[in-house]
C-alpha cells in the first residue's frame, strides 16, 4: 500500500503516545479530519525500543485497549490504531529523520520523559554537518532538524506541540533550542527565524495509560484530553473531541496537577510509609478505608479552599466527579510503585506550587497533611 509522506513527526515511541495522539490522529482519520500519518522516530538503544518501533508502522497498526468507568459503569472498547505510516532508527536512519524534515514535516510532537530534555556533554555544532552522527540529547537532535529546516524551506508552516509534562512546555523548549543555539554560534538570521518562525505551542496532556503490549500497543483509560494554547498560524496533527483549543492554559494545568497529580502522590506516598505490597494499585488504595479518607481530607480540606479562593472551586468539584471514576477503575493495573519513582521530585512539582498557591490566595487556610509531605525527608 503506498502512503503519502507522513507530515507528522513523533519522538518518542512510549505507550502513552501510542494511546494518546497516535490514537487521535486514527480516529480522525476515520472521518478525514487528519493531517496525514505520523512518523515516530526512536531515540533510545533498548531491544524492547528496537522491537516496538519495527512493531509500530505495520500496516496492521496496533491495539489499544480502553477500560474504565464511564458514568460509574463499566466500559471496555478495543481500537486498532493504523496512524504511524514509518518509524525509524535516530541512530542507524538520522538522515532520513533530516530528509523527512527537509521536506514533509508539518507537525513535530514529543514525549521524552522526565529526563528527554537533559543537555549531556558531546553534542555540538558539528553535529549540523551533512554527515555528523545523531546527536545524543532531544534538544539538540531538535535544533539540527530546525536548522536543516531552515535552509531548505524556511517558509513553510511547521508547529512544535510537547506532551511533556513541563508547564508551558512550547515556550520552555523554545528557549532551551534557542540558548543550545547561541551556544553552537547558529547565524543571527536563523536564531531570528527560531524565535519568529516555528509555532511553539504550550500543551497540557491528560490520560492515564498504564499498561504497554507487546510488541506495540498499549491499555489506557475511556477519559482523555489535549489541551493546547491557541496561537496564530497554530498547525495541529488533527481535530478530535478530546483536543480542545484554549486561550490560557492554567485552569487544565491546576486541575491535573493538583487534583490528579497531587491525589497520586498522596496514595504513593501512604504507600511508601506503610508497609504494603509492592503490586498495589490505584484502585487497590482507592478501596481501601484509611487511604481513601487520607486522600479525601487532602483534597476537601487543604486543595478545594484554594480553587474555591480562586473562583474556580465549580470547575474543580466537576473535575474531581469524574476523577474518582478513573481512580476506581477495576481494570487499569496503575501501581502505586511505579507513581512512587522519582517521588522527591514529584513532591516538588506537584504539592510545592500549591503551597504557595495557598499563602497567596488563601494564607489562613492550613494544610498540615501537605506541608507533612513535602517537608518529611524520603
Amino acid at each position: 500500500m503506498n502512503r503519502a509522506p507522513p507530515p507528522i513527526l513523533q519522538f518518542g515511541t512510549g505507550r502513552f503516545l501510542q494511546a494518546h495522539v497516535d490514537l487521535f490522529v486514527h480516529e480522525a482519520a476515520q472521518q478525514g479530519e487528519a493531517l496525514g500519518g505520523v512518523c515516530v522516530v526512536q531515540s533510545t538503544d533498548s531491544p524492547v525500543s528496537t522491537a516496538r518501533t519495527q512493531a509500530l508502522a505495520r500496516p496492521e497498526g496496533y491495539e489499544v485497549v480502553l477500560r474504565g468507568l464511564v458514568d460509574g459503569q463499566p466500559h471496555e472498547s478495543r481500537r486498532r490504531c493504523q496512524a504511524v505510516h514509518e518509524a525509524l532508527d535516530a541512530r542507524t536512519q538520522w538522515p532520513a529523520v533530516r530528509q523527512r524534515m527537509r521536506e514533509h514535516t508539518q507537525v513535530i510532537v514529543s514525549n521524552t520523559g522526565d529526563t528527554g530534555w537533559a543537555l549531556p556533554p558531546g553534542d555540538g555544532p558539528a553535529c549540523w554537518q551533512a554527515d555528523a552522527p545523531v546527536p545524543a540529547a532531544f534538544p539538540a537532535k531538535l535544533l539540527v532538524l530546525l536548522h536543516d529546516r531552515w535552509q531548505a524551506a524556511p517558509q513553510r508552516p511547521l508547529s512544535l506541540l510537547p506532551c511533556e509534562l513541563v508547564s508551558r512546555n512550547g515556550e520552555r523548549l523554545r528557549e532551551l533550542v534557542l540558548r543550545l543555539a547561541r551556544d553552537w554560534g547558529g547565524e543571527p538570521a536563523f536564531i531570528a527565524w527560531l524565535q519568529a518562525h516555528p509555532v511553539w505551542a504550550n500543551t497540557l496532556v491528560d490520560r492515564i495509560v498504564s499498561e504497554p503490549l507487546e510488541p506495540a500497543g498499549a491499555v489506557a483509560e475511556p477519559y482523555a484530553l489535549w489541551a493546547v494554547e491557541r496561537q496564530p498560524r497554530l498547525v495541529l496533527p488533527c481535530r478530535h473531541p478530546a483536543i480542545v483549543l484554549a486561550d490560557d492554559l492554567a485552569p487544565f494545568e491546576r486541575l491535573k496537577l493538583f487534583l490528579l497529580n497531587l491525589g497520586h502522590t498522596v496514595l504513593a506516598d501512604l504507600w511508601r510509609r506503610a508497609t504494603r505490597a509492592p503490586e498495589l494499585c490505584v484502585r487497590d488504595a482507592m478501596r481501601d478505608a484509611p487511604m481513601r479518607a487520607v486522600l479525601e481530607a487532602v483534597w476537601q480540606e487543604e486543595v478545594l479552599p484554594v480553587f474555591d479562593a480562586l473562583g474556580e472551586g465549580a470547575a474543580a468539584r466537576d473535575y474531581l466527579v469524574g476523577l474518582r471514576d478513573r481512580l476506581l477503575n477495576p481494570f487499569l493495573a496503575h501501581r502505586l510503585a511505579d507513581i512512587a519513582r522519582n517521588h522527591a521530585q514529584k513532591k516538588q512539582r506537584r504539592v510545592a506550587p500549591l503551597l504557595v498557591l495557598a499563602a497567596e490566595a488563601c494564607p489562613a487556610l492550613a494544610q498540615p497533611r501537605l506541608h507533612a509531605l513535602l517537608e518529611t525527608p524520603d
